[in-house]
C-alpha cells in the first residue's frame, strides 16, 4: 500500500495537468491545463481535465497521481482502452466530480481496463464519482480520497455511463479511515448508467455506495479482500444481477456489509435498496464468517439470492435494522443459503426468516464455473426497472453474461 507522503506528492501533482509521455502530441494547445479532445495513446493522465477529453479506441495510457475531471468536462472513454496506474510515488486514482461527466462505454468483446503496473491489490485508487444526489450524513463531506464535496437534493441527478469496464488491483489506502474501492459512488444520482462492471482482486471494497439513488446492473466482485458490496449513508437505489466470488486464495470480509449510517442509525432519508437476482460466494473463512451483514438502522429488499461460504450467511444487527423487517419495511424473500439466519436481538427470528416466502437454510454449493447456475422458484420486483427473472441467482448457465470481459 502507498503512504500518507505519496498521498501529498499527489496532491501536488495534481495542481498540474496532463504530463503526456508522447513527444508527438496532436493537440496545438500548449496550455496543459486546456487539453482536450482526441488525447494520443501514450499519454501519461493526470491533474485537472477542464473540457472534453476522448481516449481512443483500442489505445494506451498511464495514470499517476489523481485526474479530477472538472464541472462541466466530460471524460470520455472508447472501447478497447487500457489505463494502466503507475508503480510510482503517486496515489493514483480517476475523480468525477459534481457536474462532471464520464461517458466510459466498452463492449463485451472489447472492455475497457483499468490496472496497474504493480500486480497486487491496493496498488491504486479506483474510481469516484461524486454526484448531488442525496446523502444522509450532513452538509460539507467530502469524498475519502480527492477531497471533493458530493451529495444534494437531486436523486436524479446524471454522471454518465460506465458499461463493460474491468476495474483490476484497486483500494489504495491514504490511512485506516480513508480507503479506496473499484467504484465509489457519492450521492451519485439514478440519471447515471452502470452496468457490467468487475471488481478484481483489490484490497478493500468492490463498489461501494455513500448515499444517492444509482441503480446498477451485471456487477462482479472478485475477490476483493474487504467487503464485495457496501452501502452507508442511505443509499436506495436498485440492483440487479450481482455477483460476489471469494475464491479462498485470499481473506476477505463480508459479501455485503449494509449500513444507514454508523453514526447515527435513524438518520434519513434511511437506506433502503432494493436488490434481486443475486449470487454470493464466501471464501469459507473462519476469521470473516458473514455473509450479508445489516446493520446500523439499514433497510433493505433482497429477493432472489444465493448465499454460501459463510458460516453466517445473514447476520442482522440494531433494533431499526431487525425492526424493518419484522414490520415488513424491509424483505428477505426466495432467498436460497447454507446457514440459518443470526440475529443479535432476536426482533426478527431465524424462524421468521424461515417461514418468508421461498426461503431455505440447507443450500448446498450446486454452481458451476465459480458462481454460474440458478435456482427455481423466485418473484420479479414489482419495479419497472426489474428485468424479468423468476429464479434465484445472478447468472443462469444458459445466459452467462460475465463471459469474455471479466477474470
Amino acid at each position: 500500500m502507498k503512504s500518507k507522503i505519496k498521498f501529498l506528492t499527489a496532491a501536488v501533482i495534481a495542481s498540474l495537468a496532463f504530463a503526456t509521455a508522447c513527444t508527438d502530441n496532436n493537440n496545438d494547445n500548449n496550455d496543459d491545463s486546456t487539453l482536450k479532445g482526441e488525447i494520443p495513446t501514450g499519454t501519461v493522465l493526470t491533474g485537472n481535465i477542464t473540457e472534453n477529453v476522448t481516449l481512443t479506441r483500442d489505445s494506451r495510457y498511464k495514470l499517476s497521481g489523481g485526474l479530477h475531471v472538472k464541472a462541466g468536462a466530460t471524460l470520455r472513454i472508447e472501447p478497447g482502452v487500457e489505463i494502466e496506474a503507475v508503480d510510482d510515488d503517486a496515489s493514483d486514482y480517476i475523480l468525477i466530480e459534481q457536474g462532471a461527466m464520464i461517458d466510459a462505454q466498452g463492449t463485451a468483446t472489447d472492455p475497457i481496463v483499468m490496472t496497474s503496473e504493480l500486480k497486487q491489490t491496493g496498488a491504486w485508487g479506483g474510481i469516484h464519482i461524486c454526484g448531488r444526489a442525496h446523502t444522509n450524513a450532513g452538509t460539507g463531506v467530502l469524498s475519502e480520497i480527492g477531497n471533493a464535496p458530493y451529495g444534494g437534493d437531486n436523486d436524479a441527478d446524471n454522471s454518465g455511463t460506465l458499461r463493460y469496464i474491468r476495474l483490476e488491483y484497486t483500494g489504495f489506502a491514504l490511512d485506516e479511515e480513508h480507503e479506496a474501492n473499484g467504484i465509489s459512488f457519492y450521492g451519485v444520482g439514478n440519471g447515471t448508467t452502470v452496468e457490467y462492471i468487475q471488481a478484481y482482486k483489490g484490497s478493500d471494497d468492490g463498489f461501494e455506495f455513500f448515499g444517492g439513488s444509482v441503480n446498477v446492473r451485471h456487477m462482479v466482485v472478485t475477490d476483493c479482500t474487504d467487503d464485495s458490496f457496501d452501502w452507508t449513508e442511505g443509499w436506495n437505489g436498485r440492483g440487479q444481477f450481482l455477483v460476489a466470488y471469494q475464491s479462498g486464495d485470499v481473506e476477505c470480509d463480508c459479501l455485503m456489509e449494509c449500513d444507514n449510517n454508523g453514526n447515527n442509525f435513524a438518520a434519513t432519508p434511511v437506506a433502503h435498496p432494493v436488490l434481486s437476482n443475486l449470487t454470493l460466494v464466501g471464501d469459507n473463512s473462519q476469521n470473516n464468517t458473514r455473509g450479508i451483514r445489516l446493520r446500523a438502522g439499514t433497510q433493505a429488499e433482497i429477493y432472489n439470492a444465493i448465499i454460501t461460504g459463510k458460516e453466517k450467511c445473514i447476520t442482522l444487527e440494531t433494533t431499526q435494522t431487525e425492526q424493518a423487517l419484522k414490520d415488513g419495511t424491509s424483505k428477505l424473500n426466495n432467498i436460497a443459503m447454507s446457514s440459518a439466519l443470526d440475529s443479535e436481538n432476536g426482533i426478527y427470528t431465524a424462524e421468521m426468516f424461515a417461514a418468508a416466502e421461498g426461503n431455505s437454510t440447507d443450500y448446498v454449493n450446486s454452481l458451476t464455473k465459480e458462481y454460474v447456475g440458478t435456482l427455481a422458484g423466485g418473484a420479479t420486483p414489482d419495479d419497472a426497472f426489474f428485468t424479468r427473472a423468476d429464479y434465484k441467482g445472478a447468472v443462469s448457465a444458459d445466459d452467462d453474461w460475465t463471459a469474455g470481459w471479466t477474470l
